[in-house]
């Protein structure tokens, strides 16, 4: 398979704090990672560090086989990624069709899968809410906005930060449908949430985080059979 993006030995620090210790990890195109790991382990910090929001001290991140390490995050986000970030970074003085459309653009190849259309068909709330400002919309209903702001921009690769928290339980299960359609799209895909039997489900592959340190990468299956690695790391 082709990878799109590529971290070799990446040691990120904030301040003297060492956060991330040597991680190296390659995505293939449509493939679902699952990252898994307690809080403050460096899940955040690794997803921020792949598209330059905190920059690593040492260490290289390719995409495409484009160095990206020291480029501007809206530059690297242009090579084909998109973000949702965990505090979902929605504009609150926007409308829901503002902050839409104003993400919209092709793919690096120049195609135009995802628009307004096949957005709000995945999320018909969203079309209901088309009018309204960010700010009035509900937990869920602003994840919502922030996945379909990312699919807007056509990506290859999604990066998602806690898909779920906090979202009430018939929210989390839209999202995860849409997560799903997101892979039967082919968007590869690193997702963080503590829903760890749905990310075990949904990924190809899994990966552990303790301490910045990976301790565990495999298939998702095969992890699901050694419940001793998710209680050792994870309490489950």
């Amino acid at each position: 398979m082709k990878s799109i993006l590529e971290a070799i030995d990446l040691h990120t620090y904030y301040g003297e704090s060492h956060i991330l210790h040597g991680i190296s990890l390659k995505i293939h195109k449509g493939e679902t990672i699952a990252l898994i790991g307690r809080n403050g382990m460096g899940k955040t910090t690794l997803l921020r560090t792949l598209i330059g929001l905190t920059p690593p001290r040492s260490g290289k991140v390719t995409v495409y086989g484009k160095d990206t390490t020291k480029m501007m995050t809206h530059k690297t986000i242009c090579q084909g990624l998109a973000f949702v970030p965990e505090d979902r970074g929605i504009f609150p003085n926007l409308s829901v069709l503002e902050n839409l459309t104003m993400a919209e653009r092709e793919s690096v190849d120049g195609q135009k899968e995802w628009d307004l259309e096949r957005v709000l068909g995945i999320f018909p709330l969203l079309e209901k809410r088309i009018s309204n400002m960010g700010n009035q919309l509900s937990g869920g209903e602003q994840q919502m906005l922030t996945v379909g702001r990312a699919l807007m921009t056509n990506p290859d690769l999604i990066l998602l930060d806690e898909a779920t928290e906090g979202l009430a339980p018939l929210f989390r299960l839209e999202i995860w449908s849409v997560i799903r359609t997101i892979k039967e799209a082919g968007i590869a895909a690193i997702v963080v949430d503590k829903d760890i039997k749905a990310l075990l489900k949904l990924a190809d592959k899994s990966i552990v985080i303790e301490k910045g340190t990976f301790v565990y990468e495999g298939e998702s299956a095969d992890l699901r059979a050694k419940p001793e690695i998710l209680h050792r790391y994870l309490g489950v």
